[in-house]
């Protein structure tokens, strides 16, 4: 079974498919080996119990995908892994802007900062129908930090601006985004 064909498995066996927390793990997961490194592993940096307990809680009817799904996270796990702590800084930036104290909480954080390593926009790289879920995955998860969005800047960019304002970076290249010369690349469409 290859990552297209993981997806509809995963939705199937989904205690709740309509979620953007479903549509987000299931999408991480299923497109592991699609990401470079460290970051195929299905939810980068979980444990085999916390992967399990992700398929327990989300997916409790995924029994018979666990051995590939633990094939795919120890094939990660052998890898060599940057001498970036972009991944550990971001879930942390997820974590301390957590808007549900719950267990998922921290598999949440992780899918998405798993999918933010990967290249393209971080809806696609969650593998969600659109910019629309990951808002609302944003809204409920990370109230805090999606109101500090407020100009609807992409995602994997307001990241690590955060990151970046966190650590006493600038990284415009003017006083304000709006009169930046690349404003379009951080806020306009995306396809």
């Amino acid at each position: 079974m290859n990552a297209t064909d993981l997806r509809p498995h995963l939705l199937a066996f989904a205690a709740r498919p309509d979620l953007p927390e479903t549509l987000a793990l299931a999408g991480t997961i299923a497109l592991a080996p699609r990401r470079r490194g460290p970051w195929r592993a299905p939810l980068a940096g979980l444990s085999a119990r916390e992967l399990d307990a992700v398929l327990l809680s989300y997916f409790p009817g995924a029994a018979p995908l666990r051995p590939l799904l633990h094939i795919w996270r120890e094939q990660a796990e052998a890898e060599a892994r940057p001498e970036m702590h972009e991944f550990d800084d971001l879930v942390g930036l997820l974590m301390d802007h957590s808007s549900v104290d719950a267990p998922d909480a921290k598999w949440i954080a992780h899918a998405v900062a798993t999918a933010s390593m990967a290249d393209n926009h971080l809806w696609q790289d969650l593998g969600l129908p659109s910019r629309a879920e990951l808002n609302a995955l944003m809204q409920t998860r990370f109230t805090a930090l999606k109101l500090k969005n407020a100009g609807d800047m992409k995602w994997k960019k307001f990241f690590y601006r955060q990151l970046c304002e966190a650590a006493e970076v600038l990284i415009c290249k003017s006083p304000s985004c709006a009169e930046c010369c690349d404003y379009s690349v951080c806020f306009g469409p995306e396809r």
